[in-house]
Formats: structure tokens, C-alpha cells, sequence
């Protein structure tokens, strides 16, 4: 592994190559000293000898040579490089945005309250949070975010731009957002505020039926679902719809926690990395909702974790998916932190189904299609998920 100075010094040179790319293009006098005698870091690929070569071409001719910014090349090539791999979840944070970025799954920070990914080369709004400043401004899911404070988000990866939008509470972002289905795209001033992820939500239904939402695998998820699996079981519940819809995901220790509280064995997931090496993730012992009946709501911004809860009970046989295919954000990603306190993201594996479904870019078919009622009034999927699950509490009865 490549240690954090060896990789600064990488990265500050392969920005000298990213303003080489420009020069290169004018008239230059090919003059200028020999750098024959380089010798590279170990580890370095001897392919990155010309990197040498270009700093101190520039550095000694260069027509603002006194000015070369290190900070910037390096930030630069590192956009750079994450950009040439192709990979659609790769970003790059500078120090300020990745010390805010770390606060993503510790239950609250200051922002506006909306969880996005990638999609066909461009940021979009997965969920806005409930009660958010992102809520009540009228950001939707399937939004698209265009600029973020007059800026393009137009080659920027996922993070960077969710690093753009978050900022101290009361202060404001300008957002140019593109409403799914709509042709012109629509201005929206969003002042921030503290965001506390809620979790769980338990709604008691009436004829014996609880209907719980999931909005978020954080880091207490797994206990408020424990908590709320004893209200169930307190108030005599027969049936449980089991809500995904919207839910962007979270962490995998806590989506295999969950779901293991409806399976007695076997698989949650496995996961394929770049040299073909499986991890299997397996069902945790001492599930607490292991013989309740049960469906799974999903839709189109059910995403990575929630695909992988959806895709696991319904493999093991354990419940029906009703709604629309989801997401199809199955990759395994992870940051990095680097040696100025910079950071970065990028995909190392991908998820599986127990079944074998690779989730991403497909995303999980439902087994009884329901589409969402365009017009937002009726909730059509949850009517059809109370009706399948009456049935199947009628027959266990």
C-alpha cells in the first residue's frame, strides 16, 4: 500500500501532468536541463518518470513559475485521477469538506437534509429527509441537482457536491434543481439548519398490522429497530410491513444487524472485489421477528442498503417486494483519508443478492408491480402491501 506521503507527493505530480496537457499545446522552447537521473519512489510505476520531467520543466520556465500553486495541482490531479477510472461514485474532498463529510452517519449535522447518488452521470436527490429544510423547500426524490451556488456540478462526484450544500445552520444554498419529469429547471434557496436523521418510524395499523419505515441505516438503527420490534410484539401484531421506500442506504454492519432479526440463517449479502475475492456477510443469531408475517415496500430511491435488505428476505423466501425496481446502488465504497486531511471515495467491491443478483446498476425488481400515484395523493403501494399482508395473516390464522 502506497504510504500517505508517497501518495501526496503522486498526486502532486500528476497535477504538474494535468497543466503539462495545456502547455503542451503552445509553442515551447525544447531546451531546459536533462532530468535523466530521476530516480522514482519505490512503488512508483516507472511510467510516471515524465511527471518528473514536466514539474521541473515548469518550475524553471514556466511564465508563472514563481506562483505554481502545489496545493492546487494536487487537488487537482487527484480529481484528475479518480475522474480517469471511470468509477461514477468516485470523489475527492478537500480538508474542509472531508473533516464535514465524517459527520454523514453520526445521527445529526448541519445542512439541508436530502441523501443523494449518482445516476447516469449526474447527482441526484435519492430522498430528501423528513422535516428537513430540504423537505419543506420542495426538494423531491428523483431531483436533479444542477449547480449548487451558481457552480456547475457537472464533472464533480457525489460527495463534492454534497460537501457544496452542506454548511452552518442559517446560512443559505442556492440550488438549481431539475424536478423529475419536468423540462425546465427550477431555482431553490434552502437555508440550513441542524439535520437529525430519524431513523424508525412505527405506525400501529388497525386489524392487527404495524407498519414500520426505515429511512436510514445510521449508527443507532439497529437498536431503535430492536425497540421497535418490542412494541410489535407488545401490542400483538400479526403482520408487518416493513417501509424502504426512499431510504439511500447507510452502513452494512447495521443493514446485516436488521435483517438478521427476520432470519434464522444463511446469507444477508455477499461482496465481489477487484482480484474476484468473495466475503460473505451471514445472518446473525437471536432474531427477534423471525416468524411474523411480512412484506417489503421498495421504489425507485430504495438504494444500496435497503437493496440489499429487500434483495436478502426476499431470497431467503422470507417476504414479497411490492412497489417499483429500486435504485440500483449495490457498490461497496469507501473514504480514505489522506495525509494533508484531504480525503478520498471510490468504489473497492460489489454487492450481491444471496440468490446471486448483482444490485448495481439494475436495482431489485418488485414481485408485484405497483406504480406511485403520479399526482402524490394516494398511497397505492402501501394499500396493496395492507391487502397482501391481510392474506397472509388470514392464512397463518
Amino acid at each position: 500500500m502506497r504510504s500517505p506521503k508517497a501518495s501526496l507527493w503522486f498526486a502532486i505530480v500528476v497535477g504538474v501532468l494535468v497543466m503539462a496537457a495545456v502547455v503542451a499545446s503552445c509553442n515551447l522552447n525544447t531546451g531546459g536541463s536533462s532530468s535523466s537521473s530521476i530516480e522514482l519512489p519505490e512503488g512508483i510505476p516507472p511510467e510516471f518518470k515524465t511527471l518528473f520531467e514536466v514539474y521541473f520543466a515548469l518550475e524553471e520556465d514556466h511564465l508563472n513559475r514563481d506562483e505554481l500553486d502545489a496545493t492546487a495541482l494536487s487537488q487537482g490531479a487527484i480529481r484528475g485521477m479518480l475522474d480517469a477510472l471511470g468509477d461514477v461514485h468516485a470523489s475527492y474532498l478537500d480538508p474542509d469538506f472531508f473533516s464535514a463529510e465524517l459527520e454523514r452517519f453520526r445521527g445529526s449535522f448541519e445542512g439541508i437534509g436530502a441523501e443523494v447518488s449518482m445516476k447516469d452521470g449526474q447527482v441526484v436527490v435519492v430522498a430528501p429527509i423528513p422535516d428537513t429544510p430540504a423537505e419543506r423547500a420542495g426538494i423531491r426524490p428523483g431531483d436533479t441537482i444542477l449547480e449548487v451556488n451558481g457552480e456547475s456540478t457537472q464533472g464533480l462526484g457525489v460527495f463534492e457536491v454534497v460537501a457544496r450544500i452542506r454548511g452552518p445552520e442559517g446560512t443559505s444554498v442556492d440550488l438549481l434543481i431539475l424536478h423529475r419529469n419536468d423540462s425546465s429547471p427550477t431555482p431553490i434557496t434552502i437555508t440550513r439548519g441542524v439535520v437529525k436523521v430519524p431513523t424508525v418510524d412505527l405506525r400501529i395499523l388497525t386489524g392487527g398490522l404495524a407498519h414500520l419505515k426505515v429511512q436510514f441505516f445510521g449508527e443507532n438503527t439497529s437498536k431503535e429497530l430492536e425497540d421497535a420490534l418490542e412494541r410489535v410484539e407488545q401490542f400483538n401484531s400479526k403482520g408487518l410491513i416493513l417501509d424502504l421506500r426512499n431510504n439511500p442506504g447507510g452502513r452494512v454492519d447495521t443493514v446485516v444487524e436488521m435483517t438478521s432479526q427476520f432470519l434464522d440463517s444463511g446469507l444477508v449479502l455477499y461482496q465481489i472485489d477487484g482480484q474476484d475475492k468473495r466475503i460473505d456477510y451471514e445472518v446473525k443469531s437471536g432474531g427477534k421477528a423471525q416468524d411474523i408475517s411480512m412484506v417489503v415496500l421498495v421504489n425507485d430511491f430504495s438504494a444500496s442498503s435497503s437493496e440489499i435488505m429487500a434483495g436478502a428476505l426476499r431470497d431467503h423466501g422470507r417476504a414479497q417486494l411490492i412497489g417499483t425496481t429500486t435504485f440500483g446502488k449495490g457498490s461497496v465504497n469507501i473514504q480514505r483519508a489522506l495525509s494533508d486531511g484531504s480525503g478520498i471515495y471510490f468504489t473497492i467491491a460489489r454487492w450481491y443478492t444471496p440468490n446471486g443478483t448483482l444490485i448495481e446498476g439494475g436495482g431489485i425488481e418488485p414481485d408485484i408491480v405497483v406504480p406511485s400515484d403520479p399526482e402524490g395523493v394516494e398511497d397505492f403501494q402501501l394499500d396493496k402491501a395492507i391487502e397482501v399482508l391481510q392474506g397472509l395473516v388470514a392464512q397463518h390464522s
